[in-house]
């Protein structure tokens, strides 16, 4: 095993990059595309909803056991494989569709089978990714990540509906397959070393359930990172509610070319955002960028709900996306800056796990809130109709605005709560930095010997 490079090896990441990119690329056309052939096969939303769910659940059920064997293994390989296990998956739907035989519960299977590949590939990226770059580096090259991620959300779609009226899904899914090679063919041109075992790591091994346990035990032991995750995890149910409630509440008053352009908004913001990070890094103290994103996005949501103006949810929209890559990039230096290398894939897993798991809460309650509780109140004669409407208006989708400014507490009052508990104001000062050598102490300078008479003249 080796140490991490000194300074930034920019071609050996330039590499690992842009192939999980180009592959990232060909993963969005292939999930667009799918995501219409079932709509379009079985008329039936409940019926796409679930190929979310599939492709969702894996995250949650197996990542601190992913997280341990990535860790045991070698992390190029676990990239290497979990590239070429997804291309196997969408030459097979490529086959089946061609023969005229795919099936929708041949999808499910699929994006199952792919979500398992991804809980393992996304720990042990980002795990190879300290092991490359420099300490000082860290918050510009997540910029660069979710620069990529942005690239991809705003261009797959367009793309992915342009080639299905010209090539058809079958081609679509032979470029994906395309892409996944090229990523497999960069990671065997890249030398990623291998972490030193740190006591951390050798306190943790033992069995797989041990080292699976290993994640939550590291995070628990330090209340400054276990706070920061699970105030994460509050203001990641708030954005999944409000990003699920957007598009109806401005169907309320616009029509579908307002809702795609304030969408694409989602797309721009987190470029910019991922642009920003990219070049300056981030706040000095990242956990400050983490705060300061969450109190803005209090803002943000009440710019979106409190007029039916096109302009000022796109405003809203915009800024809340430009800030999600600033504080998306600026925690996770903050982890990759505390955490050994050795043991990261397995203590990323279960911050993952955790951060993410109200996110389906959030997409599943957002809708019963909105059509059982807030928008009869703000219809015409509803229970706040005279009171709140009077101030943001009266009718289809203000309800759901009412909601939205009603979340905008929450995450306020996170960033206050997060900003006075000193464990996670101070978590970057206080938690020493993982993976630095201790400097040896300097020698003492050598003593002269004094003659025996000097010294009894001295």
């Amino acid at each position: 095993m080796s140490e991490p490079r000194q300074g930034t090896d920019f071609k050996t990441f330039g590499t690992i990059w842009i192939g999980q990119l180009v592959s990232l690329i060909g993963s969005g056309l292939t999930a667009f595309a799918l995501g219409v052939w079932v709509l379009q096969h079985t008329h039936s939303v409940t019926q796409y909803t679930l190929t979310i769910v599939f492709a969702g659940l894996p995250g949650i059920l197996i990542a601190p056991f992913a997280g341990a064997y990535v860790d045991r293994w070698d992390r190029k390989w676990v990239m290497f494989w979990t590239d070429l296990g997804p291309a196997i998956t969408t030459l097979a739907y490529a086959y089946l569709l061609w023969k005229g035989e795919l099936q929708v519960w041949h999808v499910y299977i699929g994006v199952f089978a792919n979500s398992i590949f991804g809980t393992f590939q996304w720990p042990a990226y980002i795990a190879s990714i300290t092991m490359l770059v420099a300490r000082k580096d860290y918050g510009r090259v997540n910029g660069v990540l979710e620069t990529g991620q942005s690239i991809v959300t705003i261009g797959a779609p367009a793309i992915s509906g342009f080639l299905m009226y010209t090539i058809g899904i079958t081609n679509i899914l032979l470029i994906d397959f395309g892409t996944f090679l090229f990523a497999a063919t960069a990671l065997l041109l890249a030398k990623i070393p291998r972490p030193e075992q740190s006591e951390e790591g050798r306190k943790a091994k033992g069995s797989i359930w041990k080292e699976a346990a290993f994640g939550w035990t590291f995070i628990k032991a330090r209340p400054g990172l276990l706070n920061l995750l699970l105030l994460f995890a509050v203001v990641n149910l708030m954005m999944s509610m409000g990003g699920v409630a957007i598009l109806p509440m401005v169907l309320g008053f616009a029509n579908t070319a307002a809702v795609g352009t304030i969408m694409s908004l989602v797309g721009v913001g987190t470029l910019i955002g991922g642009l920003i990070m990219t070049a300056t890094g981030g706040p000095k103290r990242k956990v400050y960028g983490v705060l300061g994103a969450w109190a803005a996005l209090s803002v943000w949501f009440v710019i979106i709900g409190i007029r039916p103006s096109v302009w000022l949810v796109g405003i809203g929209v915009l800024l809340w996306y430009i800030g999600l890559p600033i504080m998306n990039a600026s925690s996770q230096a903050i982890w990759q800056s505390k955490t050994p290398y050795d043991v990261q894939g397995r203590v990323f897993s279960v911050r993952r796990m955790i951060a993410q798991f109200t996110v389906p809460i959030g997409d599943f309650a957002a809708g019963p809130l909105a059509d059982k509780v807030f928008n009869p109140a703000l219809m015409p004669g509803g229970a706040l109709a005279n009171s709140a409407g009077n101030v943001i208006g009266v009718g289809p989708g203000r309800g759901i605005a009412m909601m939205l400014m009603t979340m905008a507490v929450v995450p306020a009052l996170v960033a206050i709560v997060g900003f006075l508990n000193p464990r996670v104001r101070n978590v970057e000062a206080e938690l020493p930095d993982a993976n630095v050598k201790p400097q040896p102490k300097p020698e003492p300078p050598a003593q002269t010997e004094v003659p025996e008479e000097a010294a009894a003249q001295a």
